[in-house]
């Protein structure tokens, strides 16, 4: 999602651990251990954590270009 897309933020918004591990496939223990150790570029709205799907693939893809 950029400045000039059209794409409601709902669209791209992940709510909560379950959602966030769904989408990556990961299991949800795995993604809350991630959020605590500061390895997700996560956010929270009170208590839950979010992410961005756009942000999400885009961290994705530098930690890729790191890993070659």
């Amino acid at each position: 999602m950029s400045d000039n897309d059209n794409t409601p933020l709902a669209a791209d918004l992940l709510q909560g651990a379950d959602a966030i591990a769904a989408w990556t496939g990961f299991k949800r223990r795995t993604i809350y251990h991630s959020v605590a150790a500061g390895h997700l570029p996560t956010f929270r709205m009170g208590d839950i954590i979010c992410a961005r799907q756009s942000t999400l693939t885009k961290w994705i893809e530098q930690q890729e270009r790191a890993a070659a």
